[in-house]
């Protein structure tokens, strides 16, 4: 079909156009721009009710209630704990500040793993029963896709029940 439009010596020429155009993101991709977050920008609110009391939340990318990547931070106050639980998607964690004691398991152990530091990175996959601790105030990133759900192994450590 092309090679009574398009002489021979250039069908090879328009086939890499043809090649190269075809993985090119739409127009209206191409139009995205990136998304910054300043560290003095960013403001925490009252945690969500599937966290225990006295967490604060900051979502800085996406909808965690929605389906689709998100990033937020969570600021936990000193001696804050969060039981045993589950998540259906894995999840990144980052120590901002502060020291986080995150572990697996189903029974809260907090000498079953150091405190990690700032700058510290946990994957934890999905499914994996967890549970963290702090000492002292501490913030965290969590980088995720959404819908993000949490499941306590004891419905008595769920404050939606509660």
């Amino acid at each position: 079909m092309f090679s009574s439009v398009i002489p021979s010596y250039r069908l090879g020429a328009f086939a890499a156009v043809l090649a190269v155009t075809a993985f090119m993101p739409p127009a209206s991709a191409q139009e995205h721009h990136h998304t910054v977050v300043i560290p003095d920008e960013v403001e925490f609110q009252q945690g969500p009710p599937s966290l225990p009391e006295g967490a604060q939340i900051a979502v800085l990318y996406g909808n965690p209630a929605e389906e689709g990547p998100f990033a937020l931070r969570l600021k936990f106050p000193a001696g804050y704990t969060i039981p045993p639980h589950t998540h259906p998607k894995d999840e990144i964690v980052t120590v901002i500040s502060g020291k986080l004691g995150l572990t697996a398991g189903d029974i809260l152990d907090r000498s079953a793993a150091p405190l990690l530091a700032a700058g510290s990175l946990v994957v934890l996959p999905s499914g994996m029963a967890h549970f963290a601790w702090v000492e002292e105030e501490t913030i965290i990133q969590l980088n995720s896709i959404g819908p993000l759900k949490i499941t306590y192994l004891q419905d008595a450590d769920d404050p939606r029940v509660n």
